[in-house]
């Protein structure tokens, strides 16, 4: 996660907790990657970049989050 932030995003916790050093998932939609910009476009590029530094066990996400805005 800290890599998705250096990329210019926050990430918002849900469901996931934390075990000694290391964040791990408890179950359903855990993550939520927002970006601010200038731009829409610039938004959703910022996001689906800091999501892509991303990644655990059985992670997937929506590609269409901001499409209609485009």
């Amino acid at each position: 996660m800290d890599e998705a932030e250096k990329a210019g995003t926050i990430v918002f916790h849900a469901g996931s907790e934390r075990k000694g050093d290391r964040i791990v998932t408890s179950g359903g939609r855990v993550l939520g990657v927002t970006a601010v910009a200038d731009s829409f476009g610039e938004c959703i590029e910022k996001a689906y970049s800091g999501v892509g530094k991303i990644s655990f066990d059985g992670a997937h996400y929506r590609r269409d989050i901001g499409a209609r805005l485009l």
